[in-house]
């Protein structure tokens, strides 16, 4: 096994690696993490997948234990506002979309359409966000009884190996550089090594592998693995080792952000438990509430607009409450490297690839790569097999999510701006052309959208086609001959069923100020 691994770069990519790792391995796998002390946080990881929860519970740490301590909050869906025209809103929410007669929900929805809200009608969550409830009861109980922890006995399994098997109703908020602080503890208090210092060089030996990193501080590091979570400067994979990268932006074409954290009343303000994108101009403003602030920014092309145009827009758009708040400004890459994984080196976080931050992927990409990792982790021979399969799997999941959120864009009827009309002709990767033809006459399934895991169940595809408006969509022809009664009875039960939740649960700002307590 190659026992002496060390991460060159900190930050949340860093320390989920180094504690997971301790949590997979403890003392039979040597962790140094040599971070620079000049170089923040990116602020747009905030939000998650739901699939979050297995790290937390692989590192075998409760709610309780980290939340308060990274001004956590929880996250029940993704709502789009003005994706559709303005005044516009709908939610990708987590949670399962129930079948009635054999056909989903969402199918009857478009046959019968009780409302204009499909995602009030299929789904219990939306009202919960609407109402901005949170999932969890003041004692802790869950809203829902089929969520009891731990009752899904998939303690430390890993994302793909749970998928399909429940959909857990929520992810979080958090702030990222808090939660790099908290794992940085858990980490070295279970033997990580932490240095803080600034590589001046990556050595490499005869074969091309990386033999040391050289510190301004600490001399020579050695080790058998070295991983790389330097960002987007991929100072071990790009620069050294030279492995190319591969450029998204024919598909996606945002490129920069500019991000805000916006110091506010919480108590007044009020904790909606969701991630917020709404449409601009020439992209999309992101809002995150946690405990303490918000934490805001938008995402442009900078072939649309300026940076001097986006802050204004992000700062009219906060209003007062962010007068005095610095702006970071980021120009992102997006895209992916060809590999992630070259020689002795695997790159984690945006050094291996990035997508704008639409849904929330910046961390499942972490998550899911330290997870491959963990499962792939090489020995002495170095097998180049599980190299092979540790980039087949994280490149599916980078590809996989290119195709989802470019889906997004073809998907919103908004089309008042040459950005927003562009979005419409720019280049499809085939594949999704071919499946949104099928998808047109046929809502999304297991068997018709990308077949390689990526994170995202065919329900997510659903929401963004309903939602969205411009995709003219069926339902499946056989309803016309099935008896809808049971469908009726279910968009009741729905409608109920959110009704007595939002009476019965508590908000977030309560629910977290009891926990602190």
């Amino acid at each position: 096994m190659a026992k002496k691994v060390v991460i060159v770069g900190g930050g949340t990519a860093g320390w989920m690696t180094a504690s997971y790792l301790k949590a997979a391995f403890a003392d039979r796998v040597d962790v140094t993490l040599v971070e620079s002390g000049k170089v923040g946080t990116i602020g747009v990881g905030e939000a998650t997948f739901s699939d979050i929860r297995h790290f937390f519970e692989f590192l075998d740490l409760r709610e309780e234990d980290w939340m308060p301590a990274c001004n956590a909050t929880y996250k029940l869906a993704v709502r789009f506002e003005n994706w559709r025209e303005p005044g516009h809103h709908f939610y990708h929410p987590f949670e399962q979309v129930r079948t009635v007669e054999g056909f989903p929900l969402t199918d009857w929805w478009l046959q019968n359409r009780p409302s204009d809200r499909f995602d009030k009608d299929c789904f219990v969550l939306a009202s919960l966000c609407d109402a901005e409830r949170s999932p969890r009861h003041l004692d802790g109980s869950m809203f829902e009884n089929d969520y009891v922890d731990g009752s899904d006995n998939l303690h430390r399994m890993t994302m793909s190996e749970h998928q399909g098997k429940t959909q857990f109703p929520y992810a979080y908020h958090f702030e990222a550089a808090l939660l790099a602080k908290f794992l940085t503890g858990y980490a070295v208090d279970r033997g990580a090594k932490h240095l803080i210092d600034d590589v001046r060089h990556v050595a490499l030996d005869d074969r091309g592998w990386v033999s040391h990193v050289v510190t301004a501080e600490h001399g020579e590091i050695h080790g058998d693995l070295f991983i790389d979570c330097t960002g987007f400067r991929a100072v071990l994979l790009n620069q050294a080792l030279g492995e190319p990268f591969i450029s998204f932006q024919d598909t996606l074409p945002n490129d920069s952000a500019v991000a805000l954290q916006v110091p506010q009343d919480m108590f007044e303000r009020g904790i909606r438990p969701c991630t917020t994108a709404t449409a601009q101009e020439a992209g999309w403003i992101w809002t995150i509430p946690l405990f303490n602030r918000i934490g805001t920014g938008y995402v442009y092309a900078k072939d649309y607009c300026s940076p001097e145009e986006a802050e204004r827009t992000l700062r009219e758009f906060v209003g007062p409450a962010g007068a005095d708040a610095e702006a970071n400004h980021i120009r992102m890459r997006i895209g992916r490297s060809r590999n992630s994984w070259v020689n002795n080196c695997v790159a984690i976080g945006l050094s291996s690839g990035f997508v704008e931050p639409l849904e929330s992927t910046g961390i499942f990409f972490i998550h899911h790569a330290i997870e491959q990792l963990v499962r792939h982790f090489p020995d002495q021979a170095w097998n180049p097999v599980h190299r092979d399969q540790y980039n087949s799997a994280v490149a599916n999941v980078q590809e996989g999510i290119r195709e989802f959120l470019v889906l997004h864009y073809l998907s919103a009827a908004r089309s008042d701006t040459r950005y927003w009309r562009d979005t419409k002709t720019r280049r499809v990767p085939d594949a999704l052309a071919e499946r949104i033809e099928q998808w047109k006459v046929q809502l999304p399934d297991s068997e018709s959208i990308m077949p390689y895991y990526h994170g995202l169940p065919p329900m997510s595809y659903m929401c963004i086609l309903l939602g969205g408006g411009a995709i003219p969509l069926r339902p499946s022809p056989a309803l016309g001959l099935v008896d809808d009664s049971l469908a009726r009875e279910e968009f009741q039960l729905i409608a109920d069923k959110a009704r007595t939740l939002v009476d019965k649960l508590p908000n977030q700002y309560e629910y977290f100020a009891s926990l602190r307590r």
